[in-house]
């Protein structure tokens, strides 16, 4: 932690707005206070911040957050700018510049804009600035949704090649069952999996204008942990002691090395659009000997998908194997499957004498 040069830090909604909605710009000015002096001792420093939809509620004369999906974009219209005229204000008493990024899934996992999105946060990064993101909920439609930003945030540590991943909440950690029953422990660590074992997680958050909760939060921290990304989850108000090294919170250790990013993007932040079944032979070559997906062991092709989009891989049983971009349309498929790349090239031209998802563009769910 205190050897930690790039960072990547989440806040989440209740700790940056009321219950009723607005922002407290005592709570963002505490928030900024932490991450601007980290900044200054030679620190890279990414924000993840939630609180857009929260903090346009009141504005709009809404009570609480909204179910459907086209106020939730009104909200975060509005709040948005409120919320990136406060950082930029904030950070302004230190000298220090902020830049906005927003993001949906389907700007990180298609190959062109994976890169895109990295080369923007790098150069930020390298020209001093702070880069502020969220999702971007303003167009975001359920299918090319993160659905939370503690999951945003381990994806971006590992888009940023970040070297700690901090999770701020309204808790100090993760505790061993409701942190509001007396008996309950707060755990320390957590080296893996096992450590969780019989854990009760709460699924939802005290203020009521999140989306997340401790089960987002753990989620998160299990990607950018088995990414090689160590993570400290704790209150907002304990950041200061995270981001220099005191004991705080609960720490989870890497449990894996860094991946090839887009692909980790592709496994925890894309929709399928649609479902290839594959034969038990194409199973296996996927699988366990990390092949290109051809024509000649698929079954069966299911939903509407376009050239490019994420796609599941099924075995016969339906069970989901692995992920990828399709590299074909779904109209197209039916007439491939089962036949061999240099009939079909013959029959239809070179330009069927391809995979239909590449390996460089699949990733294994169950190895």
């Amino acid at each position: 932690m205190v050897s930690a040069r790039r960072i990547v830090v989440k806040i989440g909604s209740s700790s940056l707005t009321t219950a009723a909605g607005g922002l407290d710009a005592d709570r963002v000015d505490a928030l900024v206070d932490v991450l601007a002096t980290a900044h200054g001792r030679s620190r890279e420093i990414v924000l993840v911040s939630s609180g857009a939809i929260a903090a346009g509620l009141a504005p709009l004369g809404l009570a609480k957050r909204p179910r459907d999906l086209a106020r939730q974009q009104a909200a975060a219209s509005v709040g948005q700018g409120l919320l990136m005229a406060r950082y930029t204000a904030s950070f302004a008493r230190y000298g220090r510049r902020v830049g906005q990024v927003l993001l949906t899934s389907d700007d990180t996992s298609r190959r062109a804009h994976y890169r895109n999105a990295y080369r923007t946060l790098d150069q930020l990064l390298t020209m001093g600035a702070i880069p502020v993101v969220n999702e971007n909920d303003t167009v975001a439609t359920d299918e090319i949704r993160f659905g939370d930003n503690d999951r945003l945030a381990a994806l971006v540590a590992h888009l940023v090649r970040a070297d700690l991943l901090v999770l701020l909440s309204d808790v100090d950690g993760l505790y061993d069952g409701d942190p509001n029953t007396p008996g309950a422990s707060r755990i320390a660590e957590v080296a893996g999996p096992a450590d969780l074992e019989g854990v009760t997680i709460g699924s939802a958050g005290r203020a009521g204008v999140g989306t997340g909760g401790m089960v987002t939060k753990v989620e998160a921290a299990r990607i950018a942990a088995a990414a090689g990304i160590p993570v400290v989850l704790t209150s907002a108000s304990r950041a200061a002691d995270a981001l220099i090294g005191r004991p705080t919170g609960t720490y989870f250790h890497r449990t894996g090395r860094r991946s090839a990013g887009r692909l980790l993007w592709l496994a925890h932040a894309s929709t399928p659009c649609g479902a290839l079944v594959l034969d038990d032979g194409a199973v296996r070559a996927v699988v366990e000997q990390r092949t290109s997906l051809l024509p000649a062991g698929i079954c069966a092709v299911e939903g509407e998908f376009s050239a490019g989009d994420p796609v599941e891989l099924r075995d016969v049983t339906g069970r989901p194997v692995a992920r990828g971009l399709v590299n074909f349309d779904a109209k197209e498929v039916p007439r491939l499957i089962g036949r061999s790349t240099r009939d079909l090239a013959r029959e239809l031209g070179a330009a069927y004498e391809r995979e239909v998802v590449h390996r460089d563009d699949l990733v294994v769910l169950h190895p």
